[in-house]
């Protein structure tokens, strides 16, 4: 390929010449050997993110933490009393934890970035004549683009085609109005505001369609020169993560007052400056929950990952807490509640009514009037074929000896059923060539294409044929053709009757009509359609429902979710498909459109938002009045939507869903998350998954606090009563770090409960500590206070003779604590609840509890090794035990089961629920 001699301007030249300067055919694009080598000179479309924090920075920043600051400076002070042993040893425990926080966190931000780049722009490109659609990356200069409403601009391009066309630019010029595109030639000196023959890399077509070349790419683009990155940085801070840093700013003046308190209290009452300081230490060091930051990273990873691997891609890590506590669900129905495979069964046309066989995009089946195949086609059916076929952007496409459609399913049946009549759609395109075409956009309903028809019909060289909702055909139709062709006078009341006769079937119906346009048209616009269209029929298809959506719905329900369905289809096909899916509110299908609606007073239309469970016809703007309807009255609602008008719904609404397959770029962009399959049932996985993950960080942090709890009672109460400890801070650092997160962070990979998807919503105003868990944390507080002390006062008093009576009885009240740990760890995890429901003569399977058997046998060696290892009994001041000593260390472990059962039972482990 030879050089392309670039100019710093485009919208200064023709756009003939901006193809010579490219060697671009601009009808054709370009030929893969061209792309090909050009690939080698400019290289992908994609922009270099901004270079991160630096690895040792963001290493760094694990020790910013307030609740490490108090064992950093414990564990100076300590080096300063020359007590480099345990200094060390605080330390360590403090780089330990940055070490888990850090490696979580990239294993989090990897996690995160390489779903996102699973998801990837595309863009509508024209190579040696095809039109095909690839990833965005993939373009170069000279290609030929097409962009139509709802498309990311991929690269700079300048624009040779438009209709139309409006672009959103705000994220490159701070101009909030889209602006509408011209093609006229611009001075070289126009501001890049005004370059109206341009589109730029990152903006957003809202309306319209056009055609453009490609001028600049990557690093060329006007992004790239001033050095914006398309890639958002992640953000690992969530509510519930921001709760536990406020939760850490309170525990922290709260450990250091009691520090503080207990420090000169003592010195106060004569005690030595290194005992009280070691109590103070030791008190700071037990009321910190060292290992939940690292548990709390892990879980939302986790969550992340399972998400993905259920079609669910989490764009924003909030995301995952808040789908856990969804009360409302609002979805669209066509592809996602139901199969997305329509298939035409009805047409009426010439005021007779024709059934259709066949299912799919199978070209087998017949058209029957009665009984009766239909084998000599009367007029008006044969138009009516025809304008489905021809009124049409989708074509089909053989794949695995399956047909699919490339392009809107809609648009598949009907090129499908017309060739159950033998008309092949490729030989019409070449017999009638299309002029001129208005795409179907939101707010008119419809869409149309000018085709050149003199050929073959001489007496019609032009001939317009439009498609559409009902309402729209209607309102521009005034006549209408019989069964022969003969142009009769439009009897609405029949048309309008037949139509709910369809929709009551579940049926989805189009209507079809045709213009005469003047000879020498060869374009067409909005005004060419007002009036004098003629109704030539209708054609009715079906969208079954997914089977695996029925059973979603109904898994919703069960866990008190609403299931709202909002869709553009008429009312009576909507209910219908609603009926079959399940889709009710207390047995009730409420259904209203979105005309009702609006004529409502305010209450009014709040009551039919509560109450309904269909909306159809709605407007865009409906759709976000809706939300925030639901969301005024408490709800935490999911939106899913794929068109660019459905954005501002998926901001408003907590969780922003948007299609995978199906959605336009700004619908992704708008969303929290990404269904890769299109399909309900994904969200119905991922509200499962959300509440997994939630409540398995409920789990860690009840199973976590108490034993600090216990331990901070421990101290405080020993040091006040100038008692020995009967815990170090040392032995405390071991618990609250190297046991603790042993045992923790199994409760991250804990399966779903069987009940997961059975119970209401959480309270989204719930706090971090409230209710039923704060009473858990403090019951088993009381009880881990009563073992330790109780087992180490025991011990001291029996073992009083020998030499290493206080490390004998501090190991014990230890290793007590642990076994006791054991026990309740199982009984807030699957484990027990299984084991219960074994007990109980359910026959279930245990399930996937490899993580927590894990967790238990891991902690038991690490016990033995503490205390049993000489090196360990040096270093933390314990003593080996022997048999006897370990079976009486069983001994008061065997209260924990039935204070763990009574816990379970009056103060149980699921979250405050919604009352609705």
């Amino acid at each position: 390929m030879s050089s392309i001699t670039k100019t710093n301007t485009y919208y200064d030249v023709p756009e003939q010449e901006v193809g010579a300067i490219f060697a671009t055919d601009l009808q054709q694009g370009l030929t893969p050997e061209e792309v090909a080598n050009r690939y080698e000179t400019y290289g992908y479309n994609e922009l270099e993110a901004k270079a991160g924090k630096p690895q040792w920075l963001k290493f760094l920043l694990q020790f910013n933490q307030p609740l490490l600051y108090i064992l950093i400076i414990a564990g100076t002070i300590k080096a300063f009393l020359a007590s480099w042993t345990n200094a060390w040893v605080i330390w360590g425990v403090t780089l330990i934890n940055a070490i888990i926080g850090y490696v979580q966190e990239a294993k989090a931000e990897d996690a995160i970035n390489s779903l996102s780049k699973s998801v990837t722009t595309e863009a509508t490109v024209f190579r040696e004549g095809q039109k095909i659609r690839l990833p965005s990356r993939d373009l170069v200069p000279g290609d030929v683009v097409q962009l139509v409403s709802g498309d990311k601009v991929p690269a700079d391009v300048r624009l040779f085609e438009i209709r139309n066309l409006q672009v959103d630019e705000s994220a490159l010029t701070g101009e909030s109005v889209p602006v509408q595109k011209a093609l006229d030639i611009l001075p070289s000196d126009t501001p890049l505001a005004d370059r109206k023959n341009m589109s730029y890399a990152g903006t957003f077509v809202t309306f319209g369609q056009g055609m453009g070349v490609v001028v600049a790419t990557a690093k060329d683009t006007e992004v790239g020169k001033i050095s914006q990155s398309m890639e958002k940085s992640v953000n690992l801070m969530t509510p519930l993560t921001r709760k536990f840093a406020q939760f850490s700013n309170i525990l922290l003046y709260i450990i250091l007052g009691l520090a503080s308190f207990t420090f000169f209290v003592g010195l106060g009452r004569g005690e030595s400056f290194a005992n009280m300081f070691e109590a103070a230490v030791a008190l700071a060091v037990s009321a910190i929950p060292e290992g939940l930051p690292a548990v709390v990273t892990i879980t939302l990873a986790i969550g992340v990952n399972r998400m993905a691997a259920r079609n669910a891609i989490i764009r924003k890590l909030p995301a995952v807490e808040t789908l856990g506590g969804a009360t409302v669900i609002c979805s669209d129905k066509t592809g996602t509640l139901t199969e997305n495979q329509m298939t035409v069964q009805q047409i009426y046309a010439g005021q007779e009514t024709y059934h259709v066989t066949g299912g799919g995009y199978s070209s087998k089946g017949e058209i029957l009037r009665g009984d009766d195949i239909v084998e000599d086609l009367p007029f008006s059916l044969q138009e009516c074929l025809m304008c489905g076929l021809l009124c049409n952007d989708s074509r089909l496409k053989t794949k695995d000896k399956y047909k699919i459609v490339i392009g809107d399913p809609t648009e598949g049946a009907l090129i499908t059923v017309a060739s159950k009549a033998g008309y092949n759609q490729a030989h019409f395109n070449n017999t009638f060539p299309r002029l001129d075409s208005i795409p179907f956009e939101s707010d008119y309903q419809y869409m149309a294409t000018l085709h050149d028809t003199s050929e073959h019909h001489p007496e019609t060289p032009r001939i317009i044929y439009v498609k559409g909702s009902v309402e729209k055909m209607l309102e521009r139709c005034t006549q209408a053709y019989d069964l022969q062709g003969q142009i009769i006078e439009l009897d609405r009341t029949l048309i309008l009757d037949q139509v709910e006769t369809m929709a009551s079937q579940g049926l989805r119906v189009l209507a079809f009509a045709r213009k005469v346009a003047p000879d020498h048209q060869h374009s067409i616009d909005h005004e060419d359609l007002e009036e004098n269209l003629i109704f030539i029929g209708l054609q009715g298809m079906i969208d079954p429902p997914r089977a695996e959506a029925i059973a979603a719905v109904h898994a919703c329900q069960s866990a008190g979710i609403q299931v709202k369905m909002i869709t553009g289809d008429h009312i009576s096909t909507a209910s219908a498909i609603a009926h079959r899916l399940g889709i009710n509110k207390d047995g009730n299908l409420l259904s209203f459109e979105g005309k009702q609606i609006a004529k409502m007073e305010p209450h009014e239309q709040e009551q039919a938002v509560i109450d309904g469970s269909v909306f159809a016809r709605v407007a865009p703007e409906q759709k976000l009045q809706l939300v925030e309807i639901l969301q005024s009255q408490g709800d935490v609602v999911a939106m899913t939507g794929d068109g660019v008008n459905d954005a501002p719904a998926l901001k408003q609404a907590q969780i922003g869903i948007a299609m995978g397959k199906a959605g336009t770029d700004v619908a992704r962009e708008s969303s929290d998350m990404l269904l890769t399959d299109d399909n309900f049932a994904s969200i119905e996985a991922a509200v499962e998954e959300g509440r997994t993950v939630y409540q398995n960080l409920r789990k860690a942090i009840s199973f976590l606090l108490p034993v600090n709890g216990g331990e901070s009672m421990t101290i405080l109460i020993s040091a006040l009563l100038a008692l020995e400890l009967p815990i170090l801070s040392l032995q405390v650092l071991w618990l609250n770090m190297i046991n603790s997160v042993t045992m923790t962070v199994p409760l991250a990979f804990e399966p779903k409960s069987p009940d997961t998807m059975k119970r209401p919503p959480r309270d989204p105003n719930e706090g971090l500590l409230s209710g039923n868990l704060l009473k858990r944390v403090l019951a088993i507080s009381v009880f881990n206070w009563i073992l330790i002390f109780g087992m180490f006062e025991w011990a001291q008093s029996f073992y009083g003779d020998m030499d290493n009576t206080l490390a004998i009885a501090r190991t014990m009240a230890i290793q007590a604590l642990v076994l006791a740990r054991i026990i309740y760890l199982i009984s807030v995890s699957e484990l027990g609840n299984s084991l219960i429901r074994k007990l109980k003569g359910d026959n279930i399977s245990l399930g996937n509890l490899s993580a927590i058997s894990y967790g238990i046998l891991g902690a038991i060696v690490l016990q033995i090794v503490f205390s049993q290892v000489p090196f360990m009994n040096s270093l933390f001041r314990t003593a080996p035990l022997n048999l006897n000593q370990w079976l009486i260390c069983l001994i008061p472990v065997l209260p924990m089961i039935p204070v763990a059962i009574l816990v379970n039972k009056f103060f149980p482990p699921h979250l405050s629920q919604v009352k609705k």
